[in-house]
């Protein structure tokens, strides 16, 4: 696990982050993200968009269990907005005993300058490689938009994640149990180098710009733990290859380079979503 606590700032080129393996406290969180902390809404902010600072929330949510483990804060280019932009709450409940090499994580997303409403959504976090997940369809998205009664809302949210918990860890020990031929890594992989790097894709003579790496490096280990053929365990070997990058590669041009690490919030939740879901369709065609 990491020490406590780990602030990680080349996480991504734009993104602070800081993971302890105990729950952090309000100072340790605020040297990574601040915004938590805003002391009121951003000014492009009408009358009746109303202000609770993340921290009240996660105030309340901790009398109720959750304590975070994992925060994060992304960068703003406009002017004035970095104090207020979006940020990351990883956080488990004290009530869930974990006896698995993963814990399941409640993610909370909010900013105080009008990009996201408040955000829940399920996550989990794999403790041999510090790798954190996020669930994809198994759990319904719960959104919360700055009116009204946001604390109490938010709170009743992370309960309703909580007990979606359940069908979570089932479809994990599913993917466990699931073995892959060679071919179908490959498969993954291919479909997942198209989901990290398809987007890039620059019309050329005859097609697109190729990726940086092959599908077969995504599925290279990174640690012993990590070797097998399990559905489970080609996912976790694609996912932290495609998140955390630094693998070697080549630009279009043939110029060396190590692909980077995803860099934003927005893009890292998307794109580990849509894994999920991509081993959540290996496994229904397999099953």
């Amino acid at each position: 696990m990491y020490p406590t606590p780990t602030l990680a700032t080349r996480f991504a080129r734009n993104t602070r982050v800081m993971r302890g393996d105990q729950p952090l406290s309000e100072d340790q969180m605020r040297a990574a993200a601040p915004s938590i902390f805003a002391e009121g809404k951003h000014a492009s902010r009408s009358e009746r968009y109303t202000y609770i600072p993340t921290i009240d929330v996660l105030r309340g949510l901790r009398k109720e269990g959750f304590e975070p483990f994992m925060v994060a804060q992304g960068a703003s280019r406009v002017e004035g907005k970095a104090e207020f932009t979006k940020h990351m709450i990883r956080m488990r409940h004290a009530g869930q005993v974990q006896t698995r090499p993963e814990a399941n994580e409640i993610i909370l997303i909010n900013s105080h300058d009008g990009a996201s409403s408040y955000q829940m959504l399920a996550g989990m976090f794999r403790f041999v490689c510090c790798n954190g997940l996020v669930v994809g369809e198994v759990v319904e998205d719960i959104r919360i938009p700055h009116k009204g009664n946001i604390q109490g809302e938010v709170i009743e949210g992370a309960f309703r994640v909580l007990d979606e918990f359940e069908a979570v860890n089932e479809h994990t020990e599913a993917m466990k149990a699931l073995q892959l031929q060679p071919p179908e890594e490959i498969a993954f992989a291919t479909a997942a180098l198209a989901l990290r790097f398809g987007e890039r894709g620059v019309e050329e003579t005859g097609g697109h710009k190729p990726a940086p790496v092959t599908a077969e490096q995504l599925i290279e280990a990174r640690r012993p733990e990590d070797i097998g053929h399990s559905l489970w365990t080609t996912f976790q070997r694609v996912q932290e290859n495609v998140i955390r990058g630094g693998q070697p590669g080549r630009s279009a041009q043939g110029r060396r380079l190590q692909t980077r690490p995803v860099g934003s919030i927005d893009r890292g939740v998307s794109l580990n979503r849509a894994l999920w879901m991509l081993a959540e369709e290996m496994r229904k065609l397999k099953g």
